[in-house]
């Protein structure tokens, strides 16, 4: 691997920002599928992959979501082009005998084993949506990542057979540059890093 030039580490991290106010500008559905095409090759323990995106492009859809927002999140996610929401697969571990089929015995790891299979669909979605997010900033999109919403409220309404549960939503299009809030501080490294 070669490292990437300054202005890619710009897109994905120094420069880029969280929207929330966003321009009228539709996100298509071909770069929607980019998105995923370019997100899926990230890494996730056993290839396991437990996510699950279900992308709320209709006004119909983002009402069906409102309720469940907190009132601070309600007005950026109805004005946003598409509201992105992530889920873990609780269920992943089925499909193990494809995703990581070297390990003839990876599938009875999990079953029988909640906790087993909540931690690592919980921990390897959450890292699937980091990628999510980075993916669209390299395809140009702008990213509003929450979590200010009601989990249980999500879950009965977009996912009512119980196999998937909500972990994040997270607003997508093209952000208002203009609208931004200043940047935030960050931690230092050695406030939050030791080199032992």
């Amino acid at each position: 691997m070669t490292a990437i030039d300054q202005n890619a580490i710009e897109t994905l991290f120094t420069a880029a920002r969280t929207h929330n106010v966003w321009l009228d500008k539709d996100v298509s559905d071909d770069k929607l599928r980019e998105l995923y095409e370019v997100m899926h090759f990230g890494p996730t323990s056993m290839n396991c992959q437990p996510l699950r995106i279900l992308f709320l492009r209709s006004q119909e859809a983002k009402e069906r979501l409102k309720p469940a927002l907190m009132p601070g999140n309600q007005e950026k996610t109805m004005k946003a082009p598409v509201v992105a929401l992530l889920g873990y697969d609780t269920t992943f571990y089925e499909h193990l005998p494809r995703m990581f089929s070297h390990n003839k015995d990876a599938k009875s790891l999990f079953e029988g084993k909640t906790d087993f299979i909540n931690t690592t669909a919980f921990r390897n979605s959450s890292i699937q949506g980091g990628y999510f997010i980075l993916a669209a900033r390299a395809l140009g999109l702008d990213a509003g990542p929450m979590s200010g919403f009601n989990n249980a409220a999500v879950d009965e309404e977009f996912f009512s057979d119980g196999k998937v549960k909500s972990n994040f939503l997270c607003n997508l299009g093209y952000g208002d540059a203009s609208a931004l809030f200043p940047r935030q501080d960050r931690f230092a490294f050695d406030e939050v890093c030791q080199l032992l």
